[in-house]
Protein backbone atom coordinates (compact mmCIF):
# COMPACT_ATOMS: atom_id res chain seq x y z
CA UNK A 1 0.00 0.00 0.00
CA UNK A 2 1.63 3.47 -0.88
CA UNK A 3 1.56 6.07 1.47
CA UNK A 4 -1.15 8.88 1.02
CA UNK A 5 0.67 12.28 1.25
CA UNK A 6 -1.15 14.07 4.32
CA UNK A 7 -1.39 17.66 5.41
CA UNK A 8 -2.61 19.00 8.53
CA UNK A 9 -3.96 21.74 10.54
CA UNK A 10 -3.38 22.63 14.13
CA UNK A 11 -6.95 21.76 15.77
CA UNK A 12 -8.92 25.09 16.93
CA UNK A 13 -9.71 25.88 20.60
CA UNK A 14 -13.65 25.21 20.69
CA UNK A 15 -14.22 28.21 22.87
CA UNK A 16 -15.12 30.59 20.72
CA UNK A 17 -16.01 31.15 16.79
CA UNK A 18 -13.64 31.43 13.84
CA UNK A 19 -11.63 34.51 13.33
CA UNK A 20 -9.33 35.54 10.22
CA UNK A 21 -6.47 33.77 11.33
CA UNK A 22 -8.29 30.25 11.56
CA UNK A 23 -9.55 30.48 7.78
CA UNK A 24 -6.43 32.20 6.77
CA UNK A 25 -4.71 28.50 7.86
CA UNK A 26 -6.92 26.46 6.37
CA UNK A 27 -6.86 28.03 3.24
CA UNK A 28 -2.77 27.56 3.16
CA UNK A 29 -3.33 23.57 4.06
CA UNK A 30 -6.48 23.42 0.83
CA UNK A 31 -3.76 24.99 -1.49
CA UNK A 32 -1.35 22.71 -0.56
CA UNK A 33 -3.90 19.59 -0.60
CA UNK A 34 -5.44 21.02 -3.71
CA UNK A 35 -1.80 21.08 -5.49
CA UNK A 36 -0.65 17.72 -4.49
CA UNK A 37 -3.90 16.38 -5.86
CA UNK A 38 -2.96 18.09 -9.21
CA UNK A 39 0.69 16.76 -8.89
CA UNK A 40 -1.08 13.17 -8.87
CA UNK A 41 -0.87 12.55 -5.31
CA UNK A 42 -3.47 10.88 -3.35
CA UNK A 43 -4.05 13.34 -0.22
CA UNK A 44 -5.35 13.23 3.02
CA UNK A 45 -6.18 16.61 4.87
CA UNK A 46 -7.23 16.52 8.23
CA UNK A 47 -8.20 19.32 10.08
CA UNK A 48 -10.53 19.66 13.29
CA UNK A 49 -11.00 21.26 17.02
CA UNK A 50 -9.38 20.87 20.17
CA UNK A 51 -12.26 20.52 22.61
CA UNK A 52 -11.03 19.59 26.51
CA UNK A 53 -9.61 21.54 28.92
CA UNK A 54 -10.84 24.24 31.48
CA UNK A 55 -11.36 27.35 29.65
CA UNK A 56 -14.10 25.11 27.80
CA UNK A 57 -15.49 23.86 30.94
CA UNK A 58 -15.56 27.15 32.47
CA UNK A 59 -17.14 28.56 29.47
CA UNK A 60 -19.65 25.81 29.67
CA UNK A 61 -20.52 26.36 32.86
CA UNK A 62 -21.21 29.96 32.22
CA UNK A 63 -23.97 29.44 29.81
CA UNK A 64 -25.63 26.46 31.88
CA UNK A 65 -24.26 23.86 29.17
CA UNK A 66 -22.39 20.54 29.90
CA UNK A 67 -19.02 20.71 28.33
CA UNK A 68 -20.05 18.12 25.50
CA UNK A 69 -22.94 19.98 24.79
CA UNK A 70 -21.46 23.32 24.77
CA UNK A 71 -19.14 21.71 22.46
CA UNK A 72 -21.57 20.50 19.86
CA UNK A 73 -22.70 23.62 19.74
CA UNK A 74 -19.77 25.78 18.94
CA UNK A 75 -18.67 22.67 16.38
CA UNK A 76 -21.61 23.23 14.19
CA UNK A 77 -20.60 26.70 13.32
CA UNK A 78 -16.37 25.51 12.91
CA UNK A 79 -17.37 22.39 10.66
CA UNK A 80 -19.85 25.05 8.47
CA UNK A 81 -16.71 27.39 8.27
CA UNK A 82 -15.11 23.91 6.18
CA UNK A 83 -17.68 24.44 4.07
CA UNK A 84 -17.79 27.88 3.67
CA UNK A 85 -14.15 27.85 2.53
CA UNK A 86 -14.49 25.50 -0.10
CA UNK A 87 -12.12 23.10 1.91
CA UNK A 88 -11.18 19.72 0.52
CA UNK A 89 -10.71 18.10 3.71
CA UNK A 90 -10.96 14.63 4.29
CA UNK A 91 -11.85 14.16 7.50
CA UNK A 92 -12.63 16.20 10.65
CA UNK A 93 -11.14 15.45 14.21
CA UNK A 94 -13.11 16.24 17.29
CA UNK A 95 -10.95 15.73 20.39
CA UNK A 96 -14.55 14.78 22.62
CA UNK A 97 -15.06 11.83 20.14
CA UNK A 98 -14.63 8.08 20.59
CA UNK A 99 -12.22 7.19 17.92
CA UNK A 100 -9.59 9.90 19.39
CA UNK A 101 -9.59 8.82 22.93
CA UNK A 102 -9.21 5.34 22.21
CA UNK A 103 -6.17 6.00 20.60
CA UNK A 104 -5.09 8.78 22.99
CA UNK A 105 -5.52 5.81 25.51
CA UNK A 106 -3.57 3.40 23.76
CA UNK A 107 -0.50 6.32 22.98
CA UNK A 108 -0.46 6.86 26.94
CA UNK A 109 -0.38 3.11 27.81
CA UNK A 110 2.36 3.02 25.55
CA UNK A 111 4.58 5.53 27.17
CA UNK A 112 3.78 4.68 30.39
CA UNK A 113 4.98 1.15 29.91
CA UNK A 114 7.79 2.01 28.61
CA UNK A 115 8.63 4.18 31.44
CA UNK A 116 8.26 8.11 29.65
CA UNK A 117 5.67 9.47 32.88
CA UNK A 118 6.80 9.65 36.65
CA UNK A 119 4.64 10.63 39.06
CA UNK A 120 6.11 13.66 41.19
CA UNK A 121 4.06 16.81 43.21
CA UNK A 122 4.22 20.05 41.83
CA UNK A 123 4.39 23.34 44.39
CA UNK A 124 3.81 26.37 42.23
CA UNK A 125 2.49 28.96 39.95
CA UNK A 126 -0.73 27.93 37.50
CA UNK A 127 -2.58 30.29 34.46
CA UNK A 128 -5.71 29.24 34.20
CA UNK A 129 -6.34 31.16 31.28
CA UNK A 130 -3.45 29.24 29.55
CA UNK A 131 -3.90 26.18 31.08
CA UNK A 132 -0.51 25.95 31.87
CA UNK A 133 2.37 25.81 34.65
CA UNK A 134 4.60 28.49 35.42
CA UNK A 135 7.51 29.04 37.03
CA UNK A 136 9.79 31.80 38.83
CA UNK A 137 11.41 32.55 35.18
CA UNK A 138 7.96 33.46 34.25
CA UNK A 139 7.45 36.50 36.31
CA UNK A 140 8.47 39.74 35.49
CA UNK A 141 10.99 42.11 36.97
CA UNK A 142 8.24 43.44 39.51
CA UNK A 143 7.60 40.09 40.61
CA UNK A 144 3.86 40.04 38.75
CA UNK A 145 3.27 37.63 35.98
CA UNK A 146 2.20 39.27 32.45
CA UNK A 147 -1.53 40.16 31.84
CA UNK A 148 -1.54 37.33 28.76
CA UNK A 149 -1.42 34.38 31.71
CA UNK A 150 -4.42 36.21 33.44
CA UNK A 151 -5.20 35.34 36.92
CA UNK A 152 -2.66 33.45 38.50
CA UNK A 153 -2.72 30.78 40.95
CA UNK A 154 -0.50 28.92 43.86
CA UNK A 155 -1.21 25.16 43.32
CA UNK A 156 0.25 22.41 45.69
CA UNK A 157 -0.59 18.81 43.75
CA UNK A 158 0.30 15.46 42.12
CA UNK A 159 0.53 14.79 38.81
CA UNK A 160 1.95 12.94 35.77
CA UNK A 161 5.17 14.56 34.07
CA UNK A 162 6.47 13.15 30.59
CA UNK A 163 10.26 13.03 30.70
CA UNK A 164 11.35 15.70 27.86
CA UNK A 165 14.79 16.77 29.50
CA UNK A 166 16.69 14.12 28.32
CA UNK A 167 15.58 14.11 24.20
CA UNK A 168 16.66 18.13 24.20
CA UNK A 169 20.39 17.15 22.94
CA UNK A 170 18.96 14.63 20.31
CA UNK A 171 16.32 17.29 19.43
CA UNK A 172 18.87 20.18 18.51
CA UNK A 173 20.62 17.48 16.33
CA UNK A 174 18.11 16.61 14.69
CA UNK A 175 16.64 19.94 13.99
CA UNK A 176 20.43 20.84 12.48
CA UNK A 177 20.85 18.15 10.27
CA UNK A 178 16.99 18.65 8.78
CA UNK A 179 17.17 21.87 7.86
CA UNK A 180 14.24 21.34 6.06
CA UNK A 181 11.97 20.56 9.31
CA UNK A 182 10.63 23.54 10.24
CA UNK A 183 10.25 26.69 7.78
CA UNK A 184 10.67 29.59 7.24
CA UNK A 185 14.12 29.47 8.03
CA UNK A 186 13.73 32.00 10.54
CA UNK A 187 11.24 30.51 12.57
CA UNK A 188 13.95 27.36 12.68
CA UNK A 189 16.08 29.39 14.07
CA UNK A 190 13.71 30.78 16.89
CA UNK A 191 13.53 26.86 17.88
CA UNK A 192 17.12 26.10 18.09
CA UNK A 193 17.35 29.61 20.09
CA UNK A 194 15.00 28.24 22.47
CA UNK A 195 16.90 24.89 22.34
CA UNK A 196 20.18 26.14 22.85
CA UNK A 197 19.50 28.36 25.62
CA UNK A 198 16.68 26.87 27.53
CA UNK A 199 16.76 23.52 29.74
CA UNK A 200 14.11 21.90 28.95
CA UNK A 201 11.25 21.23 32.03
CA UNK A 202 9.37 17.74 32.10
CA UNK A 203 5.76 18.45 30.51
CA UNK A 204 3.08 17.92 33.24
CA UNK A 205 0.88 15.57 31.30
CA UNK A 206 -2.14 15.20 33.67
CA UNK A 207 -4.41 17.47 35.77
CA UNK A 208 -6.04 15.82 38.90
CA UNK A 209 -9.78 15.09 37.83
CA UNK A 210 -10.70 16.50 41.29
CA UNK A 211 -10.07 19.71 39.45
CA UNK A 212 -10.77 19.29 36.03
CA UNK A 213 -12.87 16.62 34.73
CA UNK A 214 -13.38 17.46 31.06
CA UNK A 215 -10.60 15.51 29.43
CA UNK A 216 -9.55 12.27 28.17
CA UNK A 217 -9.05 9.76 31.57
CA UNK A 218 -5.81 8.59 31.93
CA UNK A 219 -5.90 4.78 31.14
CA UNK A 220 -3.63 3.93 34.09
CA UNK A 221 -4.40 5.91 36.50
CA UNK A 222 -8.64 7.25 36.28
CA UNK A 223 -7.62 10.04 39.15
CA UNK A 224 -5.86 12.00 36.07
CA UNK A 225 -7.46 13.52 32.91
CA UNK A 226 -5.03 14.37 30.27
CA UNK A 227 -3.50 17.59 29.99
CA UNK A 228 -5.43 19.42 27.12
CA UNK A 229 -1.64 19.76 24.76
CA UNK A 230 -1.02 16.28 24.91
CA UNK A 231 -4.35 15.53 23.70
CA UNK A 232 -4.80 17.58 21.04
CA UNK A 233 -1.09 16.98 20.04
CA UNK A 234 -2.47 13.26 19.57
CA UNK A 235 -5.04 14.11 16.76
CA UNK A 236 -2.39 14.07 14.08
CA UNK A 237 -1.72 10.08 14.20
CA UNK A 238 -5.23 9.20 16.46
CA UNK A 239 -7.02 9.79 13.17
CA UNK A 240 -5.21 7.93 10.97
CA UNK A 241 -4.75 5.46 13.74
CA UNK A 242 -8.17 5.33 14.15
CA UNK A 243 -9.01 4.68 10.25
CA UNK A 244 -6.47 1.89 10.18
CA UNK A 245 -2.98 3.09 9.37
CA UNK A 246 -1.39 0.13 9.31
CA UNK A 247 2.18 1.22 10.81
CA UNK A 248 0.55 3.24 13.82
CA UNK A 249 -2.09 0.76 14.96
CA UNK A 250 1.03 -2.18 15.13
CA UNK A 251 2.85 0.93 17.22
CA UNK A 252 0.07 1.30 19.16
CA UNK A 253 -0.96 -2.42 19.93
CA UNK A 254 -4.45 -1.22 18.64
CA UNK A 255 -6.94 -4.24 17.81
CA UNK A 256 -6.36 -5.62 14.61
CA UNK A 257 -8.91 -4.35 12.27
CA UNK A 258 -9.10 -3.78 8.09
CA UNK A 259 -6.31 -1.55 7.18
CA UNK A 260 -6.71 2.09 6.50
CA UNK A 261 -4.79 4.68 4.27
CA UNK A 262 -0.60 4.84 5.28
CA UNK A 263 -1.08 8.35 6.28
CA UNK A 264 1.53 8.27 8.92
CA UNK A 265 4.19 10.71 8.94
CA UNK A 266 2.39 13.63 7.93
CA UNK A 267 4.03 15.02 4.96
CA UNK A 268 3.15 18.83 5.82
CA UNK A 269 1.99 20.45 9.26
CA UNK A 270 1.06 23.64 9.03
CA UNK A 271 0.51 25.97 12.34
CA UNK A 272 0.79 29.47 13.72
CA UNK A 273 4.07 30.60 14.84
CA UNK A 274 2.43 31.32 18.75
CA UNK A 275 1.62 27.19 19.08
CA UNK A 276 5.53 26.62 17.29
CA UNK A 277 6.99 25.07 20.31
CA UNK A 278 4.39 22.35 21.50
CA UNK A 279 4.88 21.54 17.76
CA UNK A 280 8.24 21.69 17.48
CA UNK A 281 9.84 21.03 20.60
CA UNK A 282 7.17 18.85 22.34
CA UNK A 283 5.56 16.98 20.04
CA UNK A 284 8.72 15.63 17.92
CA UNK A 285 10.32 14.08 21.19
CA UNK A 286 6.34 12.74 21.82
CA UNK A 287 6.74 10.54 18.71
CA UNK A 288 10.02 9.58 19.40
CA UNK A 289 9.15 7.75 22.53
CA UNK A 290 6.22 6.50 21.18
CA UNK A 291 8.98 5.14 18.20
CA UNK A 292 7.12 6.88 15.07
CA UNK A 293 8.35 8.87 12.70
CA UNK A 294 8.36 12.95 12.69
CA UNK A 295 6.25 14.99 9.99
CA UNK A 296 8.41 15.55 6.98
CA UNK A 297 8.06 19.28 7.13
CA UNK A 298 6.39 22.06 9.81
CA UNK A 299 5.27 25.44 8.43
CA UNK A 300 4.66 27.87 10.56
CA UNK A 301 2.74 31.03 9.47
CA UNK A 302 2.66 34.74 10.65
CA UNK A 303 -0.68 36.91 12.48
CA UNK A 304 -2.95 38.96 10.81
CA UNK A 305 -3.54 42.26 12.21
CA UNK A 306 -6.50 45.13 10.79
CA UNK A 307 -5.42 48.36 9.84
CA UNK A 308 -2.10 48.18 11.31
CA UNK A 309 -3.30 47.10 14.89
CA UNK A 310 -3.73 43.60 16.56
CA UNK A 311 -7.34 42.44 16.22
CA UNK A 312 -9.75 42.88 19.20
CA UNK A 313 -12.97 41.65 19.21
CA UNK A 314 -13.68 44.11 22.30
CA UNK A 315 -12.24 47.34 19.52
CA UNK A 316 -14.53 45.69 16.89
CA UNK A 317 -11.61 45.82 14.71
CA UNK A 318 -11.94 42.10 13.57
CA UNK A 319 -12.27 40.38 9.97
CA UNK A 320 -15.23 38.02 10.10
CA UNK A 321 -14.41 35.33 7.37
CA UNK A 322 -17.71 34.48 7.16
CA UNK A 323 -18.89 38.22 6.42
CA UNK A 324 -16.55 38.12 3.60
CA UNK A 325 -17.49 35.43 1.92
CA UNK A 326 -21.10 36.69 2.02
CA UNK A 327 -20.20 39.50 0.29
CA UNK A 328 -17.79 38.79 -1.87
CA UNK A 329 -17.68 34.62 -2.36
CA UNK A 330 -14.91 32.55 -1.15
CA UNK A 331 -12.81 32.52 -4.14
CA UNK A 332 -12.15 35.82 -3.84
CA UNK A 333 -11.05 35.74 -0.06
CA UNK A 334 -9.03 32.74 -0.44
CA UNK A 335 -7.40 34.88 -3.40
CA UNK A 336 -6.71 37.48 -1.16
CA UNK A 337 -5.23 36.39 1.98
CA UNK A 338 -2.86 34.23 -0.02
CA UNK A 339 -2.02 36.88 -2.36
CA UNK A 340 -1.44 39.30 0.55
CA UNK A 341 0.36 37.10 2.69
CA UNK A 342 3.31 34.68 2.23
CA UNK A 343 3.78 32.04 4.52
CA UNK A 344 6.03 33.52 7.67
CA UNK A 345 5.63 37.30 8.35
CA UNK A 346 2.92 38.72 9.87
CA UNK A 347 0.35 40.22 7.28
CA UNK A 348 -2.22 43.26 7.91
CA UNK A 349 -5.94 43.32 6.33
CA UNK A 350 -6.97 46.44 4.79
CA UNK A 351 -10.90 46.72 3.38
CA UNK A 352 -9.27 48.79 1.23
CA UNK A 353 -6.59 46.96 -0.18
CA UNK A 354 -9.11 43.85 -0.10
CA UNK A 355 -11.55 45.66 -2.23
CA UNK A 356 -8.65 47.24 -4.62
CA UNK A 357 -7.10 43.61 -5.31
CA UNK A 358 -10.72 42.30 -6.25
CA UNK A 359 -11.28 45.05 -8.21
CA UNK A 360 -8.01 45.21 -10.55
CA UNK A 361 -6.46 41.47 -10.54
CA UNK A 362 -10.04 39.28 -9.75
CA UNK A 363 -12.57 41.68 -11.85
CA UNK A 364 -10.43 43.35 -14.27
CA UNK A 365 -7.62 41.38 -14.57
CA UNK A 366 -8.62 37.51 -14.56
CA UNK A 367 -12.54 38.06 -14.57
CA UNK A 368 -12.64 40.44 -18.03
CA UNK A 369 -9.56 38.26 -19.87
CA UNK A 370 -11.53 34.84 -19.37
CA UNK A 371 -14.98 37.30 -20.45
CA UNK A 372 -13.41 39.25 -23.66
CA UNK A 373 -11.61 36.63 -25.20
CA UNK A 374 -14.23 33.83 -24.75
CA UNK A 375 -16.90 36.58 -26.23
CA UNK A 376 -14.81 37.26 -29.09
CA UNK A 377 -14.43 33.56 -29.74
CA UNK A 378 -17.88 33.60 -29.48
CA UNK A 379 -18.99 36.44 -31.66
CA UNK A 380 -16.35 36.12 -34.29
CA UNK A 381 -15.85 32.50 -34.79
CA UNK A 382 -19.49 30.87 -33.04
CA UNK A 383 -17.56 29.54 -30.31
CA UNK A 384 -15.29 26.93 -32.15
CA UNK A 385 -12.41 26.67 -31.75
CA UNK A 386 -10.01 27.41 -34.16
CA UNK A 387 -6.27 26.03 -35.29
CA UNK A 388 -4.23 25.67 -32.89
CA UNK A 389 -1.59 28.67 -32.47
CA UNK A 390 2.15 28.71 -30.85
CA UNK A 391 2.42 31.91 -30.68
CA UNK A 392 2.18 32.49 -26.74
CA UNK A 393 3.14 28.77 -26.03
CA UNK A 394 6.66 29.13 -24.93
CA UNK A 395 6.45 32.04 -22.79
CA UNK A 396 3.09 30.13 -21.10
CA UNK A 397 4.66 27.24 -20.64
CA UNK A 398 8.05 28.68 -18.62
CA UNK A 399 5.33 30.24 -16.63
CA UNK A 400 3.60 27.30 -15.69
CA UNK A 401 6.27 25.02 -15.10
CA UNK A 402 7.45 27.97 -12.71
CA UNK A 403 4.55 27.90 -10.84
CA UNK A 404 4.15 24.49 -10.62
CA UNK A 405 7.41 24.06 -9.44
CA UNK A 406 7.27 26.87 -6.68
CA UNK A 407 3.56 25.40 -5.60
CA UNK A 408 5.55 21.63 -5.61
CA UNK A 409 8.10 23.51 -3.03
CA UNK A 410 5.23 24.95 -0.59
CA UNK A 411 5.93 28.67 -1.99
CA UNK A 412 2.01 29.57 -2.55
CA UNK A 413 2.47 33.53 -2.61
CA UNK A 414 5.35 33.36 -5.24
CA UNK A 415 3.83 30.75 -7.39
CA UNK A 416 0.22 32.83 -7.62
CA UNK A 417 2.35 36.04 -8.73
CA UNK A 418 4.11 33.69 -11.44
CA UNK A 419 0.29 32.43 -12.33
CA UNK A 420 -0.89 36.35 -12.92
CA UNK A 421 2.37 36.88 -14.91
CA UNK A 422 0.02 34.61 -17.79
CA UNK A 423 -2.99 36.95 -16.73
CA UNK A 424 -1.23 40.09 -17.63
CA UNK A 425 0.72 38.64 -20.80
CA UNK A 426 -2.79 37.51 -21.82
CA UNK A 427 -4.37 41.02 -21.26
CA UNK A 428 -1.08 42.77 -22.60
CA UNK A 429 -1.60 40.53 -25.86
CA UNK A 430 -5.03 41.40 -26.63
CA UNK A 431 -4.25 45.17 -26.45
CA UNK A 432 -1.25 44.63 -28.93
CA UNK A 433 -3.20 42.00 -31.15
CA UNK A 434 -6.54 44.14 -31.01
CA UNK A 435 -8.54 41.16 -32.34
CA UNK A 436 -11.16 43.02 -32.52
CA UNK A 437 -9.96 45.14 -35.53
CA UNK A 438 -8.19 42.40 -36.92
CA UNK A 439 -12.09 41.18 -37.34
CA UNK A 440 -13.42 43.62 -39.98
CA UNK A 441 -10.32 42.63 -42.01
CA UNK A 442 -11.30 39.31 -44.19
CA UNK A 443 -7.25 39.14 -44.79
CA UNK A 444 -6.58 38.80 -41.11
CA UNK A 445 -8.77 35.89 -40.89
CA UNK A 446 -5.59 33.69 -40.10
CA UNK A 447 -4.05 36.21 -37.77
CA UNK A 448 -7.41 36.51 -35.96
CA UNK A 449 -7.79 32.67 -35.18
CA UNK A 450 -3.86 32.00 -34.08
CA UNK A 451 -5.63 35.52 -31.52
CA UNK A 452 -8.24 33.49 -30.49
CA UNK A 453 -6.87 30.23 -30.23
CA UNK A 454 -4.14 31.59 -27.83
CA UNK A 455 -6.76 33.92 -25.30
CA UNK A 456 -8.63 30.53 -25.32
CA UNK A 457 -6.17 28.76 -24.42
CA UNK A 458 -4.38 30.80 -21.71
CA UNK A 459 -7.63 30.60 -19.89
CA UNK A 460 -7.76 26.79 -20.05
CA UNK A 461 -4.35 26.72 -18.73
CA UNK A 462 -5.18 29.81 -16.18
CA UNK A 463 -7.86 27.56 -14.70
CA UNK A 464 -5.23 24.27 -13.83
CA UNK A 465 -3.10 26.40 -12.41
CA UNK A 466 -5.48 28.51 -10.34
CA UNK A 467 -7.81 25.52 -9.43
CA UNK A 468 -5.63 24.98 -5.63
CA UNK A 469 -6.39 28.72 -4.70
CA UNK A 470 -9.44 29.60 -6.42
CA UNK A 471 -11.03 26.08 -7.17
CA UNK A 472 -15.20 27.39 -8.06
CA UNK A 473 -13.85 29.95 -10.30
CA UNK A 474 -11.30 27.63 -12.45
CA UNK A 475 -14.12 24.69 -12.44
CA UNK A 476 -15.99 28.09 -13.99
CA UNK A 477 -13.67 28.71 -16.35
CA UNK A 478 -13.40 24.97 -17.47
CA UNK A 479 -17.56 25.08 -17.77
CA UNK A 480 -17.59 28.08 -19.88
CA UNK A 481 -14.79 26.73 -22.27
CA UNK A 482 -16.91 23.76 -22.35
CA UNK A 483 -14.78 20.94 -20.69
CA UNK A 484 -16.46 18.49 -19.26
CA UNK A 485 -13.49 17.64 -16.86
CA UNK A 486 -11.98 19.19 -13.75
CA UNK A 487 -8.88 21.54 -13.70
CA UNK A 488 -7.31 19.30 -11.54
CA UNK A 489 -4.35 18.21 -13.03
CA UNK A 490 -1.11 20.45 -13.61
CA UNK A 491 -0.83 17.47 -16.72
CA UNK A 492 -3.02 19.67 -18.57
CA UNK A 493 -1.52 22.85 -18.11
CA UNK A 494 0.83 21.53 -21.33
CA UNK A 495 0.14 23.87 -24.36
CA UNK A 496 -2.18 22.83 -26.79
CA UNK A 497 -5.04 20.80 -24.72
CA UNK A 498 -7.86 23.05 -26.64
CA UNK A 499 -9.06 20.91 -29.80
CA UNK A 500 -9.55 22.60 -32.66
CA UNK A 501 -12.95 22.77 -33.72
CA UNK A 502 -14.17 22.51 -29.78
CA UNK A 503 -17.10 24.02 -29.30
CA UNK A 504 -16.90 26.48 -26.09
CA UNK A 505 -20.08 27.10 -23.64
CA UNK A 506 -19.81 30.67 -23.59
CA UNK A 507 -18.57 33.51 -21.31
CA UNK A 508 -20.30 34.30 -17.71
CA UNK A 509 -19.21 37.11 -15.48
CA UNK A 510 -16.46 34.94 -12.93
CA UNK A 511 -16.33 38.42 -10.44
CA UNK A 512 -19.30 40.87 -10.69
CA UNK A 513 -17.46 44.38 -10.30
CA UNK A 514 -18.87 46.23 -7.02
CA UNK A 515 -19.63 49.64 -6.74
CA UNK A 516 -17.02 51.20 -4.19
CA UNK A 517 -18.73 52.62 -1.15
CA UNK A 518 -19.39 56.00 -0.70
CA UNK A 519 -17.39 57.69 1.77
Amino acid sequence: MSKQFYITTAIDYVNGTPHLGHAYEKVLADVIARTRRSLGDQVFFLTGLDEHGQKVKQAAQAQGLEPQAYCDELAVSWQSLTTRLNLSNNDFVRTSSARHREVVQAILNRLHATGHFYRAEYRGYYSTRQETFLTEKDRRPDGTFDPFYGEVIELVEENYYFRLREHQAWLIDYIESHPDFIEPDYRRNEVLGFLKHNTLEDLCSTRPATRLNWGIPVPFDPAFVTYVWFDALSNYVTIPAALGDPALTAALDQPAHPAGPALWPADVQILGKDILKFHAVYWPIMLKAIGLPLPRKILAHGWWQKDGQRMSKSTGNVVDPIAVIDEWGADAFRYYVVRELDIGPDGNWTDAGFRSRYSAELANGLGNLVNRSLSMLQRYRNGIVPARSQELASEISTAARTAIDQLREYRLQPALLTTWSIVNRANQYVDQTTPFKLAKDPAQTAKLDAVLYNLAECCRILAVLLWPYIPNSAERIYAQLGLAAQPDSFDAAAWGGLEPGHQIAGPQVLFPRKDSPTP
